[in-house]
């Protein structure tokens, strides 16, 4: 059965009691209190230095407790012997280990330690364990491996592997995805979404990309400066004010609907007016403010990607409600910001009975002479007239960038716009 169709019918694997957390007399988290449920993924958000790290270590007992308690299925973490705890609670911390002479099957028998004998002798079912932990991680085939030829990915990998193989209940990872590339990290993070849903196992990691933590996790912890700021779903706590105070970002903003993070320009060459809608726009906001574009837009519905792309890149937006034809006031503060605009881009959005309006955008643009830029298959005459300026046309954004530095590079009295 997957693990999160019950998982709320059961009791915590985890509870946190007013703890604090730290090093020596100092604390560097306080009053934290939450609890973790079986097959749930918890990511732990904040900035370096917080104290995610500090508290896996003491949820791994690496590090005692300043105050309040940890109840490891309602007994005191303080009290399990080290070898019970080893088989319910496996940690993958960042130090870098490259043990000599080990090859990689030799390395994920290590974790079977909770379950052999004193000799450490394997048996069958340990065998079989190591097995398939290394193919839960999908690396059966670096078993002959020596350990210290792997590849940062590769060896974070087996790292989980020896986790696994402890067959634990928890897995503690900090920040499991460092020095990966991309490849490796989406791997390595669907793997571990996976080992929620398919063998019931509690994750608990500490991460810094907040886009990957909004798509995986079941529970997002946000610390800063001491404390719990919020618990709960991604869908409930990551938004654009909670991301931009734990990061203190200036120049991004999270964006939820999204689920990502988006970088803003400097606004610094020029304003750029977008008529766009239907998800015409959004690749066209992002060049603009990576060329260093002001950005205005509208009229969109609130419900379009168009929307949601101009808000997080801090573009001035008009906006309907959805289902709305747009018209009336919303096309008259649209047609006050573009003629405030050096520039006018068309996106080539696609003409519905809800859009048309935003054909008199257009007009306006060739009507008062503006620079006009514009994606459309059809030539623009086809759907206004008449037409009293020239524009630039242009087949693919790529030829838009290319138009735009172009533009850029001449001076703005000798700007002629000239159809291409």
């Amino acid at each position: 059965m997957n693990a999160n169709l019950y998982q709320y019918d059961q009791a915590p694997l985890l509870e946190i009691h007013d703890l604090d957390v730290g090093y020596g007399h100092k604390p560097i988290l306080r009053q934290l209190n939450f609890s973790c449920l079986p097959g749930q993924f918890i990511s732990l958000l904040g900035p370096n230095g917080a104290g995610k790290t500090t508290l896996l270590r003491t949820l791994s007992r690496h590090l005692s407790p300043m105050a309040g308690q940890v109840r490891v299925q309602g007994r005191p973490l303080e009290d399990l012997p080290a070898m019970e705890l080893a088989r319910f609670m496996a940690v993958v911390l960042t130090d870098k280990l490259s043990p000599p002479l080990f090859s990689v099957y030799e390395f994920v028998a290590l974790g079977r330690y909770p379950h052999t004998d004193y000799l450490g002798r394997l048996r069958s079912e340990d065998q079989v364990s190591i097995s398939s932990s290394l193919a839960a991680v999908h690396a059966l085939d670096l078993a002959e491996r020596p350990f210290a030829d792997l590849s940062d990915g590769e060896r974070q990998k087996v790292l989980m592997a020896r986790a696994l193989a402890q067959e634990p209940k928890i897995l503690l990872l900090d920040e499991p995805t460092i020095h990966l590339d991309l490849k490796h990290r989406v791997e390595v993070m669907a793997i571990l979404r996976d080992l929620c849903r398919s063998k019931g196992i509690t994750v608990i990691a500490s991460l810094h990309d907040v886009d990957v933590a909004a798509k995986v996790s079941d529970r997002v912890a946000l610390v800063r400066e001491g404390k719990l700021c919020d618990w709960g779903t991604p869908e409930e706590v990551l938004n654009a004010k909670a991301v931009t105070g734990l990061y203190d970002f200036d120049k991004a903003e999270f964006n939820s609907a999204l689920g990502g993070i988006e970088l803003k320009g400097e606004g610094n060459r020029g304003r750029a007016f977008v008529i766009g809608g239907m998800g015409t726009s959004s690749l066209i906001y992002r060049l603009l403010a990576r060329k260093g574009f002001a950005i205005a837009t509208g009229v969109v519905h609130a419900n379009d990607l168009d929307f949601h792309v101009a808000s997080a890149l801090g573009a001035d937006c008009v906006v309907v409600d959805p289902l709305v034809p747009i018209n009336g006031e919303a096309t008259t503060q649209a047609l006050n910001l573009l003629r405030d605009c050096d520039l006018v881009i068309d996106s080539g959005f696609p003409l519905m009975e809800g859009n048309k309006a935003n054909l008199e955008l257009l007009q306006e643009a060739f009507n008062s002479k503006k620079i006009v830029f514009t994606l459309r298959d059809a030539d623009p005459k086809s759907v206004v007239s008449p037409m009293s300026s020239s524009y630039h046309r242009c087949s693919t954004p790529s030829q838009l960038v290319e138009a735009l530095e172009s533009y850029q590079r001449v001076p703005a009295a000798q700007h002629h716009p000239e159809e291409a």
